[in-house]
């Protein structure tokens, strides 16, 4: 689902696991089988008794699956539960913007997140709950790198995974054939034909980054396709500097692509841009798969995907980006038996499966998932995944809370609005980034 960063400006986080293990370790696992001050307008709350009978009491269930099709799925699989849940559903940015005030106040007893550095940064906190017994009962059905994605600092586990996704450049089918467009494979490929689709009166590349989010997505390829993935981890722990040239041509770059991209990125949300891919006023589009909510019909069966193109033959394309999205059991949380069972459910591969049944745009963590039922996005992302070398997290995962919100949203966007001054982009950034990670 789609993922945008939280604001923890004052809190500060363990170390990093610097992203998860080579992808041999789950390509078994995806082959066998996504004061919290909100007013309580804003939540929308149902009924246990909608929401299964179940004994042991009601658990409180905070989610930001907000979207109309993410929405409905998740209620489908907590319908099927058999327990008593009350699902507390928030937008979804609203969410990750107050998450800090809101595991610290009085939160929910399981709550929407995500693995990796920003599971850690909460658990380090106390803001979330040792799950580890409820690892023993699920671990046979997790591969080891779902197991490490979801461990803490301290070595206990924290997270329940639920499903992955990968972000790619998306496509309409059927636009690329009238055309006779090919996929490209190199950069200059992908420039290549985002001159042709200019010149066939097309804009080239989707864009919108109203959400702040978005755009982390194409620094986090060029990046990772140019400087290598353990640059990247590095450069998202604080251990590199932003004016280093690597990261300055990775601006350079992503210059050259601007005058593809739809103009005014930053006033239009990632649906909104999803939108003029399915009206095929825009070629391609760099985005989690999450983009097929967008699609419906025969407009879904017409989606397709390709890999970003390689830069530096060194790197090649041997590196994905595909966050894990799932649950935690808060700190605080008042029914914490009734919320591992909860865990537990959500962990099977019956959930799993009930839930992709209505929003097919993601991929099960659960080895035992049914695979059969799987369109071909879904199959192709499998494959994709298991052939990656190298899975990052994402930019707003990858590193601190605080960087991601403070600093780099306004940069980026900063960036699309002004891209000539990279070199005081670049010393802004590093003088920020010296001021947090040192703090």
């Amino acid at each position: 689902m789609v993922h945008t960063p939280a604001s923890t400006p004052f809190l500060q986080p363990p170390p990093s696991d610097r992203g998860l293990p080579r992808r041999s370790i789950l390509r078994g696992a995806l082959l066998g089988a996504g004061a919290f001050a909100v007013p309580a307008a804003l939540a929308g709350c149902e009924k246990p008794s909608e929401r299964g009978g179940g004994e042991g009491g009601v658990v409180t269930l905070g989610s930001n699956y907000s979207d109309e099709v993410p929405k409905k799925a998740l209620a489908e699989v907590i319908n099927a539960s058999g327990l008593s849940v009350t699902i507390n559903t928030v937008d979804h940015n609203t969410f990750q913007e107050n998450i800090t005030r809101y595991l610290q106040a009085t939160p929910d007893d399981v709550f929407s997140w995500f693995a990796g550095f920003r599971m850690q940064f909460f658990a380090a906190q106390g803001f979330a709950t040792d799950i580890s017994d409820v690892w023993q009962e699920i671990g046979a059905d997790y591969s080891e790198a779902f197991k490490q994605a979801s461990t803490g600092a301290d070595g206990k586990q924290y997270f329940v995974p639920f499903y992955l996704y990968p972000w790619a450049v998306f496509y309409r089918k059927s636009l690329f054939e009238a055309n006779g467009y090919e996929i490209p494979k190199t950069w200059d490929e992908y420039k290549a034909l985002a001159e042709r689709m200019k010149a066939d009166g097309l804009t080239p590349i989707a864009l919108g980054d109203k959400d702040g989010w978005p755009a982390m997505g194409t620094f986090d390829y060029i990046n990772m396709r140019l400087n290598g993935y353990d640059f990247h981890i590095r450069l998202m722990a604080g251990e590199e500097s932003w004016e280093d040239a690597k990261v300055k041509q990775v601006f350079s770059l992503w210059r050259e692509l601007l005058p593809y991209c739809q103009p005014g990125a930053n006033g239009r949300t990632w649906q909104e841009a999803a939108q003029s891919l399915v009206a095929k006023q825009t070629g391609m589009y760099l985005l989690g798969m999450f983009v097929g909510q967008q699609f419906s019909g025969e407009d879904a069966k017409d989606l397709d995907f390709f890999p970003f193109p390689a830069i530096d033959e060194a790197h090649g394309q041997d590196a994905l980006e595909a966050p894990i999205d799932g649950f935690m059991i808060s700190g605080k949380a008042k029914n914490v038996e009734g919320a591992k069972r909860l865990c537990k459910y959500l962990a099977s591969a019956q959930a799993q499966n009930i839930y992709l049944r209505s929003d097919p745009n993601n991929v099960a963590t659960n080895s035992k998932a049914d695979t059969s039922s799987y369109n071909d996005l879904q199959k192709k992302a499998v494959e994709l995944i298991s052939s990656a070398k190298h899975i990052s997290q994402f930019l707003d995962r990858d590193t601190r809370p605080d960087f991601a919100s403070t600093v780099m949203i306004p940069s980026l966007q900063t960036f699309l609005n002004n891209p000539d001054d990279i070199d005081g982009l670049c010393r802004q950034i590093e003088a920020q980034k010296k001021s947090i990670f040192t703090s």
